[in-house]
């Protein structure tokens, strides 16, 4: 693959993490998590395409699952929302290097097509609103939706949000973005890996999605809604969802 992903690394552990932020942030939404959790993994954070120090990079849905796969390797892979979209499209395509998978408010895509259309041309709007208005006034706007009511961002990330350029975001929005991506609902049972899907307990869709998700996966899936938390689950609730994720870890690390 030509365009690599920016990324991060903390190698202290002898077990492999990657994780993979949503839209609008960058590999430095995890700062507070990926510390500890490098004192018992190898910890890889990476840069979507139009994020970060992946600003330049553009590629399509599946090409972006595949760089965060060159990215992480063989590996447990966490991604939140797009991200976990992204980490959800490696696991169905490339298994052998998802040694288990935690999805955080994330979804297989929409199954329905005029669905699918609609959010394409909500997608096209709001990446044209980014491009006219710009960073600073699109995240101020994108982060006062009522999914994010509960989040307060710690000022590294919502710095590291505003040095996001406008036409990387929109750039990604276009190509990452739910309304043109490939619906995995129909391959949801492929999983055979060990799969944790969270959700904030307030985020009432994206809980439902879950408990769908893991039924359609199967035994190998666990569902937890994270209580007090909103769509951001692992920013708004750190150590509840740290407290979740040590306990999937130890249960499924290859080591142990």
């Amino acid at each position: 693959m030509g365009a690599v992903l920016h990324r991060a690394y903390d190698w202290r552990g002898p077990d492999r993490l990657v994780l993979v932020h949503g839209f609008t942030q960058t590999l430095r939404s995890w700062d507070g998590l990926a510390g500890p959790l490098a004192d018992s993994f190898q910890v890889v954070r990476v840069d979507l395409p139009g994020h970060g120090e992946s600003a330049e990079v553009d590629l399509a849905f599946e090409e972006t699952a595949a760089a965060i796969g060159e990215a992480g390797g063989t590996a447990t892979y966490v991604g939140y929302s797009m991200g976990g979209r992204l980490c959800l499209r490696l696991a169905v395509d490339r298994p052998d290097l998802v040694r288990s998978l935690v999805l955080v408010g994330a979804s297989p895509g929409l199954a329905d097509e005029d669905e699918r259309a609609a959010r394409r041309a909500a997608d096209e709007a709001l990446a044209a609103e980014i491009e006219r208005s710009g960073t600073a006034a699109f995240l101020e706007r994108w982060l006062a939706q009522p999914m994010f009511s509960t989040l307060e961002p710690q000022q590294d990330d919502l710095d590291a949000r505003l040095a996001n350029t406008s036409s990387g975001l929109a750039t990604a929005l276009r190509r990452l973005g739910t309304g043109g991506q490939e619906p995995l609902w129909d391959r949801l049972g492929e999983l055979k890996m060990p799969v944790l899907v969270v959700a904030g307990e307030d985020d009432v869709r994206y809980t439902e999605i879950a408990a769908q998700m893991a039924v359609a996966i199967g035994p190998n899936a666990e569902v937890v809604a994270v209580a007090g938390a909103g769509h951001a689950a692992h920013l708004e609730r750190p150590r509840s969802f740290s407290r979740l994720l040590a306990a999937f870890l130890a249960l499924h690390s290859p080591t142990s």
